[in-house]
C-alpha cells in the first residue's frame, strides 16, 4: 500500500550545483548586497591592517562588509548568530563563499570598520541617485526613543546617592571600631568577616562618589547652558521693548537654578544614556535617535544619536548633515518636522539653509470644526512678517497641509521597519561614540534594504542601468 504522504530521505547525497551563484536565484538580497558592497571603495579599509600582519591571513574586507551588511537586514545582530549563519544559512554561505569567521573575527571587524561607515553610507546614497531611484526635494526629520545596553535599575539619583553614600559611613565607622574592639567574640567573627564588610563599602562608596562627581558636572553644563539661553531671550525682550515702546507679551523668561537637582540621575552601566519617556508613564535607559528620511524615496539622509529627551536641538545638527552631502545628490528644498521641533531659531535656522520649513507651533488637534478647516490662509504672508509669522501662514495654506501631511507617513514606517522587522530596537553597545556608530551601521543597513526593495520594485527599467553604473 502506496503512503499518501512525502517522506523525507535524509540518506541520499545531495549535490549543490557546482558555482555557488547558482545556489540562490539572481534577484535574491544575497547578490544585490555583494553587487552593491563591490561598488563601494573599500581601500581606506583595507589599508588599516598592516603590512607586517603575522600568522593566519585576515579575511577579505569586502567579504566582511557584505556579510555584516546582509545579516543585519535579515535580523541577524550579533556575532555569534552570525558566525552560526555561516554554517547554516545558504545565503551566508554563499556571501562568504563557504568560509567561517568565529564570532570573535567578526566582532573585532565590526569594531575596525566604525570609522569608515559615514563614507559608505554617503556612497550608498550617491550609488541609489546613480540608478535614479533617489532625487532630493523633500526631507522629514523624526527622532525615536531606542533602549541603551544598560538597566534603569543601575540608575542613581543624586538625593538617593547622597543618602546611601551617609548610610555606608554610618555602617564603615561601626565596622571600623567593631574591628579595633577587643571584644569581638568568636562567634561574631564566624557570622562577620569584617574585613570583607569594610572593602565592601568602600568600594561602593567610590562608586557613589564617581556617580556624584559625574552628576555635578552634568548639572554644571545644563546650569550654564540654560543661563546662556536666559540671558538671550532676556536680552531680546529688552531689546523688543525699547524698539515698541510696549511691554512684552507672553511671561518672562524664568532664570535657571544653579542648585543640583535631587531628582538628576546617572546609570552606572552606560554613562552616557538617560533616562527617557517611553509611553504609557513608563520610563527607560535610553538614547534619541534622529533620521532625516527622503520622503520621496524612504531613503535616510542625515542620522545621529542624542542624549536629550526632546527633539528641539536637533534641527540644526541634520542641517548640518544635509549641507555636507555630496552636490551630485542635488538640494533639499523642504524640511518637514513635528511641534517638537518648533522653535523661532530652528525655523531662521531652516530659512538661512535655503530651505522652507514645514514646522507646526503646536500640536494639531483631532475633530477640528469644519469652520477652521475650511478657512484657507492667503496666497502670502502679510508684508514684514516675521520668520514665525511666514511658517503659520504657510502651515494654514492648503498647500502646506498637504505637504506637511507627508511626514507622518514618512519617517514612521523608516522606524517601524528596524524595530520590527529588522529587529534592531535596542543598541549592542555602550557610550555615547560607540552609540552613534552603531546607528549608522543600523541607517546604512536600513537604507541597503529600502534600495533592494526599489530596485526589485522598477526591476524592468533599472535594471540596464544597474548594469552600467558598475
Amino acid at each position: 500500500m502506496s503512503s499518501k504522504f512525502k517522506i523525507p530521505d535524509r540518506k541520499t547525497p545531495f549535490i549543490f550545483p557546482p558555482s555557488m551563484e547558482d545556489w540562490l536565484p539572481e534577484e535574491h538580497l544575497a547578490h544585490f548586497v555583494v553587487d552593491i558592497v563591490s561598488r563601494l571603495d573599500l581601500s581606506d579599509l583595507r589599508s588599516s591592517y598592516s603590512e607586517q600582519m603575522r600568522g593566519q591571513k585576515a579575511y577579505d574586507p569586502g567579504m566582511m562588509v557584505s556579510l555584516i551588511f546582509y545579516c543585519l537586514i535579515t535580523g541577524i545582530l550579533s556575532s555569534r548568530k552570525m558566525e552560526r549563519a555561516t554554517w547554516e544559512s545558504i545565503p551566508v554561505r554563499f556571501i562568504t563563499g563557504d568560509l567561517h569567521p568565529d564570532h570573535d573575527t567578526i566582532a573585532s571587524f565590526r569594531n575596525r570598520m566604525k570609522d569608515f561607515l559615514n563614507k559608505i553610507f554617503l556612497k550608498i546614497l550617491l550609488i541609489a541617485q546613480e540608478m535614479g531611484i533617489l532625487k532630493l526635494g523633500t526631507i522629514s526629520l523624526d527622532g525615536t526613543k531606542m533602549k541603551a545596553n544598560a538597566s534603569k535599575h543601575k540608575a542613581f539619583s543624586y538625593e538617593y546617592a547622597c543618602k546611601l553614600e551617609k548610610q555606608l559611613k554610618e555602617e564603615l565607622e561601626q565596622l571600623l571600631a567593631q574591628s579595633e574592639s577587643a571584644e569581638v567574640s568568636d562567634a561574631n567573627k564566624s557570622e562577620l568577616n569584617i574585613p570583607e564588610e569594610i572593602r565592601r563599602r568602600e568600594d561602593r562608596l567610590a562608586v557613589i562618589e564617581q556617580a556624584k562627581a559625574e552628576i555635578i558636572r552634568r548639572e554644571k553644563e545644563r546650569y550654564e547652558k540654560e543661563k546662556a539661553e536666559y540671558e538671550a531671550k532676556k536680552e531680546a525682550r529688552e531689546v523688543k521693548e525699547r524698539e515698541t515702546g510696549k511691554k512684552a507679551r507672553g511671561k518672562a523668561p524664568l532664570e535657571p537654578k544653579e542648585e543640583i537637582s535631587g531628582k538628576a540621575q546617572v546609570n552606572l552601566t552606560d554613562q552616557d544614556s538617560r533616562i527617557m519617556p517611553k509611553g504609557k508613564g513608563t520610563f527607560e535607559q535610553s538614547y534619541n535617535a534622529q533620521a532625516g528620511v527622503d520622503v520621496a524615496s524612504h531613503m535616510i539622509l542625515t542620522e545621529h544619536v542624542t542624549q536629550a529627551c526632546n527633539d528641539q536641538e536637533e534641527l540644526k545638527p541634520a542641517l548640518s548633515e544635509l549641507q555636507e552631502l555630496p552636490d551630485e545628490l542635488g538640494n533639499v528644498e523642504k524640511v518637514l518636522c513635528d511641534a517638537g521641533y518648533y522653535s523661532e531659531s530652528n525655523l531662521k535656522a531652516v530659512e538661512e539653509a535655503g530651505m522652507e520649513s514645514y514646522i507646526p507651533a503646536g500640536r494639531e488637534k483631532h475633530n477640528e470644526p469644519l469652520k477652521s478647516r475650511m478657512e484657507a490662509a492667503g496666497p502670502e504672508a502679510e508684508e514684514g512678517a516675521g520668520v514665525q509669522e511666514r511658517t503659520e501662514h504657510r502651515m494654514k495654506t492648503e498647500a502646506g497641509r498637504k505637504e506637511y501631511g507627508k511626514r507622518k507617513g514618512t519617517s514612521e514606517p523608516v522606524f517601524g521597519i528596524i524595530k520590527k522587522v529588522m529587529g534592531y530596537s535596542s543598541f549592542m553597545t555602550r557610550g555615547f561614540e560607540n552609540v552613534q556608530k552603531e546607528w549608522t551601521l543600523v541607517c546604512i543597513g536600513y537604507n541597503l534594504k529600502r534600495l533592494f526593495t526599489l530596485f526589485n520594485a522598477a526591476k524592468g527599467i533599472l535594471s540596464p542601468v544597474f548594469k552600467v553604473i558598475g
